[in-house]
């Protein structure tokens, strides 16, 4: 085998594990060397920080500076019906996100990762989406607060979320075990909308609230979709 044949087959090597990983049926949207596809919101609350990058197959992304956060959206913006799988291993302390139909601004259907003490992750959440967030706004488990017994400390966890029809239903899993199973009484999306991003959140902090750990790291990996009819 010729050098550069053996060069080129050592540069596949982190996208061809990158993609060894996802369910039958999914296609991968994270090409596990660049941000190819993807685009730093500009006009969301958490900010813009400009952390995000991929390495050996792993997209990272943290606070940068310190207490700026921020979202990384596809740049496709028309998924509707559609399942999402990701493996993720946030540093304890951290608070990210899995946004779904989500807007250029971060109004989304949110699954959490808000891997820290008295968060939850698989929950499901309305980002700057308030009346989604009381408790008439929908029927069925929201989150599962014993998520840690399927949880792998200092492992890869596998996460897989399911959005069907206008008013959502949606559905969560957590290393396979499902963790939400919700029905919203409407569709809350700002202007009726139903399509939108996926996008990936870096929560932001300020001196009176803190949901990221110092120099903390949030890691994906193995991002892949499944669209719905």
């Amino acid at each position: 085998m010729s050098r550069r044949v053996l060069i080129l087959s050592a540069a596949l090597v982190p996208v061809a594990q990158a993609f060894a990983q996802l369910p039958p049926g999914f296609e991968p949207i994270f090409d596990g060397r660049s941000l190819s596809g993807w685009h730093i919101s500009e006009t969301n609350h958490h900010g813009n920080t400009r952390s995000w990058r991929a390495q050996d197959g792993i997209l990272l992304g943290s606070q940068d500076p310190p207490k700026v956060g921020g979202i990384l959206l596809t740049d496709r913006a028309d998924f509707r019906n559609f399942e999402v799988y990701v493996e993720i291993q946030p540093d304890y302390g951290c608070d990210g996100g899995l946004f779904l139909r989500s807007t250029e601004r971060g109004e989304a259907y949110q699954v959490m990762i808000d891997f820290l003490e008295g968060g939850n992750v698989g929950g499901i959440y309305g980002e700057r989406l308030p009346e989604m967030n009381r408790p008439e706004a929908g029927a069925g488990q929201r989150l599962d607060p014993g998520y840690r017994r399927f949880w792998k400390d200092g492992q890869w966890n596998s996460l897989r979320a399911r959005i069907e029809g206008d008013a959502p239903h949606i559905q969560v899993w957590l290393n396979g075990m499902q963790v939400a199973n919700w029905r919203a009484a409407r569709n809350y999306l700002p202007e009726g909308l139903t399509t939108g991003h996926i996008a990936l959140q870096i929560h932001r902090a300020n001196d009176s609230f803190d949901r990221w750990k110092p120099g903390g790291v949030h890691r994906f990996r193995n991002l892949g979709v499944k669209v719905l009819p």
